[in-house]
């Protein structure tokens, strides 16, 4: 029978020799959770372009738990559906997962969390982050939100198991928790398009909020701020290449299947293979924040579903040409924004940073006074 504790010291070893667990206490959280408790009896893995339920009991128990200790990702849920649920393959967007324990443990170390800080966690999900931090803080110190009804059920059983016992909340995690206010620190296991304005409310002064800044072309940066007693949050992105799923409330509109228009059609200044790159993604997503981005081979295709505005870029000759239509012009906020990055030298993500009051969040390159862009409300 496969060593579970030896297991979870393997998982350990790895994320250290990663950088991460250089404070003893979150090692010892790591060789403690076992993670194969929340990941239930089926998960799903790619299966083509389809995701495949894969049981605990099909695949044998050895073969389960290196599963379950690796360091993966394993989506639990597409488009509402739990893995348990599933008769088969099915297409469809991941809802919920296990996410890989580096981000999870990069994201709470980022967050700079001490022996009492009170934690509220936006994103219950499985259940295994919400006990890794009990494990260090005390149950009495952590809350935690999960939206979904079910997965917050399933979870609360799994980490009772574990024997901890944090505050659980099933509702609404932008809308924070104020029963538990203040708090020392708001860590989101999810991505949201702007800072929530509860969670800078129920902060503390000198309170910090750790999450990933996504949008609608699923562009991603990593930011811990920091909230000042004139109630201002700053903070810099980090170098880490992470994603997290968009919060549900945040997330992508449907669209119907696109049709190209031709509408009014130019030659492109800058390449579209920027947009291949962690942080030209990043930036043509603070260009144009209400676009959603699609591929078709190396052409780019950005939608806009409340304006029907489209923008669509196809070679020609030795160049690009782009077709807009519609109210905005997206590839010209993309360019735009692309442009003024490549003049300041096509920085990475650790010269950008981030101002939000409970009016205004701007991200800026550089510094505060530089080239900045506006988040959507």
């Amino acid at each position: 029978m496969t060593d579970t504790a030896a297991l979870r010291k393997d998982l350990a070893d790895a994320l250290a020799a990663q950088g991460l667990l250089t404070d003893i206490a979150w090692r010892a959280a790591v060789e403690d959770v076992p993670r194969e408790l929340f990941l239930g009896s089926t998960i799903y893995r790619p299966h083509g372009t389809q995701w495949e339920p894969v049981r605990r009991e099909d695949l044998g128990e050895d073969e389960w738990l290196r599963l379950a200790y690796s360091d993966t990702t394993w989506v639990t849920q597409v488009d509402g559906i739990d893995a348990g649920d599933s008769s088969g393959p099915r297409s469809g967007r991941p809802t919920s997962s296990s996410t890989l324990p580096s981000l999870v443990m990069r994201t709470i170390e980022l967050a700079g969390l001490r022996d009492g800080d009170k934690v509220l966690e936006i994103g219950t999900g499985t259940g295994y982050s919400t006990a890794i931090l009990s494990h260090r803080l005390s149950g009495g110190n952590v809350y935690s939100i999960e939206f979904d009804e079910r997965l917050a059920a399933l979870a609360a059983n799994r980490i009772g198991a574990a024997g901890h016992n944090p505050t659980l909340v099933t509702g609404d995690g932008l809308q924070g928790h104020r029963p538990g206010a203040e708090y020392d620190a708001v860590v989101a296991t999810c991505a949201v398009r702007s800072i929530p304005p509860s969670w800078l409310f129920q902060l503390r002064d000198g309170g910090s909020i750790t999450t990933t800044l996504s949008g609608w072309m699923l562009a991603s940066g990593m930011i811990r701020l920091a909230l000042d007693d004139e109630g201002v949050a700053r903070g810099r992105f980090t170098e880490d290449a992470v994603s997290y799923m968009l919060a549900r409330p945040h997330e992508r509109p449907p669209h119907p299947l696109f049709f190209p228009h031709p509408g009014r059609t130019r030659p492109v200044h800058v390449s579209p293979a920027l947009l291949d790159g962690w942080t030209g993604h990043f930036v043509a997503q603070l260009g144009a924040p209400s676009a959603e981005l699609m591929r078709m081979g190396d052409d780019v295709i950005l939608l806009d579903v409340a304006t029907g505005s489209q923008a669509w870029t196809e070679p020609r000759g030795s160049g690009w040409t782009v077709h807009q239509d519609g109210p905005l012009s997206l590839w010209d906020q993309v360019e735009d924004a692309l442009m003024t990055w490549q003049e300041a030298g096509s920085p990475d993500q650790t010269s950008f940073g981030m101002t939000v009051t409970d009016v205004d969040q701007i991200v800026w390159m550089g510094h505060q006074k530089g080239p900045r862009w506006r988040l959507p409300n």
